[in-house]
Formats: structure tokens, sequence, C-alpha cells
């Protein structure tokens, strides 16, 4: 199983840092016969984060928020590059004259892509094609992940239920509650946006 963190950690600490560029993940290796220490590793190298930043770009003029907001949005919250990756990347790119900074509203930088910029993204269509690719594979895996654990509630609710009737003989009125607590669960989730 994978636990998503940005950049930080919230497990067990690993041996190293990776880079300013890496986003870090655990996988709990006793869900694959291990020990039950995590691993860490890069979601993205400096190269990677570059060319998705081009692409969004390229797609449409963007400030460093869009960005952050975009990945996330595509990942479905599973990942999101923080400020103080994405705006030194930015630079970066303008530095290289792939990006260029637009005249915008307000005290936000907007950046559109060059004509360097797009040939460059031509050539590496590829390797943009593979990226995008592991963003939308992120957000799939959240998905599941996010699905077996509404499975696994509800296993659980199943099995405490099982449990206390299976104990005997129950009284109305502790048997009242109990579908009272339930019809309102459902109603509650029946409102949520």
């Amino acid at each position: 199983m994978f636990h998503m963190h940005g950049n930080r950690h919230c497990g067990p600490r690993g041996s190293r840092r990776w880079g300013p560029f890496a986003v870090t993940w655990e996988v709990d290796s006793a869900d694959m016969g291990g020990s039950g220490r995590g691993r860490r590793g890069r979601m993205f190298d400096g190269s990677e984060l570059r060319l998705i930043l081009l692409k969004l770009i390229a797609d449409q003029p963007r400030h460093g928020y869009d960005l952050i907001r975009e990945i996330d949005e595509l990942t479905g919250g599973a990942y999101a590059p923080s400020p103080g990756v994405v705006y030194p990347t930015l630079t970066l790119l303008d530095d290289m004259g792939l990006i260029e900074e637009q005249k915008a509203e307000g005290a936000k930088k907007q950046f559109a892509a060059t004509e360097a910029g797009r040939v460059h993204l031509v050539e590496r269509a590829d390797d943009i094609t593979a990226l995008f690719a592991r963003l939308t594979d992120l957000g799939a895996e959240r998905q599941r992940t996010d699905s077996a654990s509404i499975r696994r509630a509800m296993g659980n609710l199943r099995s405490v239920l099982m449990h206390r009737f299976s104990r005997g003989e129950m009284n109305t009125e502790t048997l009242h509650k109990i579908v009272a607590m339930i019809d309102d669960t459902a109603q509650k989730i029946e409102r949520l946006d």
C-alpha cells in the first residue's frame, strides 16, 4: 500500500533525504511480506517536473499556484508539488528561454511557453505522455485506496453489528438506538457535496 505525503515524512524515517525536486512516499513493506519499515523515493526528478510544468504552461498561460492546483487535480489530491519546488523551477524554465512572463493583473507572475519551449515539448512528446500517465495513475491509485477505505469501514460496521447480534438477546431500546445511528449516518452521507 502506498502512503502519499508531500515533502514531509509521516512514518518511519528513511536513511536519506532526497533533493528539492523530490516528493516522498512510503511503501508499507508489511503489505508485501516485509518488515513493515517504510521506504522513500522520488516522485519526479527536476527534469521531469520541468517537463510537466512546461506542458501545462504551453496548454494555457498560468501562474505558480495554478500549476500546483492543476497537478493536484490531475492526481486526485495524491500529489501537489510545493511552492518551494515550483517557483524555482519556473525561474529555471524562464532562464532556459522555454517560458516567459506575461503581463497579468495583480502581483502574480503568469507565464506562457515560448517557441523554444513548444519545440522542446515536441522533441520530448513521448516522455511527456509517460509523465502525465504517471500523474493520472496516481489519481487512480488514490481513488482505489479511498474506495478500499470505505469498504473497510463498511466491513467493520458489519462485523460489529454481527458481533452484537450474536451475543444473544438485544433489548428493543438498544436496537432502536443502533437503527437511528445508522439512519442518521446514511442521511449525513446523502447530504455531502
